[in-house]
């Protein structure tokens, strides 16, 4: 079962597919830090990734950082970003491994947390929520000086509540 809220998200080092380096405890000082763990070959994640994509797009001029954490292969991973258009920074969790995967006990994929700047995780979501985007979509708009919150979801469009991953 993967890390509850209310649990204080554990320290990771990754480098991104672009040579940043991200220290989860570095991050923090700038804000709250989602991070999205995906498989280039799991049907949920490639129906999740675009949503997450639009939360980045509506809260990317703000403090937060957005991670996805591929299990795979760099390869694999650049030709999963570009198929479903994904702009937020990617970092590839060792695929032999998995360090930073067993660190959040993940069971299953996409699994997104919502990390406060206190480092409590504050949103543990497994395969899809609607719910979930939701919630995270809310929380990252309290943070916004207007408090402005924008949609994620566009009238009339057909979004699943949820998909198990």
């Amino acid at each position: 079962m993967a890390l509850a809220c209310g649990i204080r998200a554990p320290e990771f080092a990754l480098t991104s597919t672009s040579g940043k380096s991200f220290i989860l405890s570095k991050l923090l000082n700038d804000g709250p830090v989602l991070l999205a763990f995906f498989k280039v070959s799991c049907p949920v994640c490639q129906y999740a990734f675009p949503y997450l994509e639009r939360l980045w797009q509506v809260h990317k001029t703000e403090a937060v950082t957005f991670i996805g954490i591929s299990q795979d292969n760099e390869k694999d991973t650049a030709n999963f970003v570009k198929k479903y258009g994904v702009t937020f920074s990617i970092a590839l969790d060792d695929p032999a491994r998995y360090i930073v995967s067993n660190a959040y006990k993940l069971t299953n994929v996409p699994s997104v947390f919502l990390i406060n700047r206190g480092g409590e995780i504050e949103v543990s979501s497994v395969g899809w929520s609607r719910k979930d985007v939701e919630e995270i979509n809310i929380k990252l708009s309290m943070m916004d000086a207007a408090h402005q919150q924008h949609p994620v979801f566009r009238a009339g469009e057909d979004v699943a509540e949820f998909k198990a991953g």
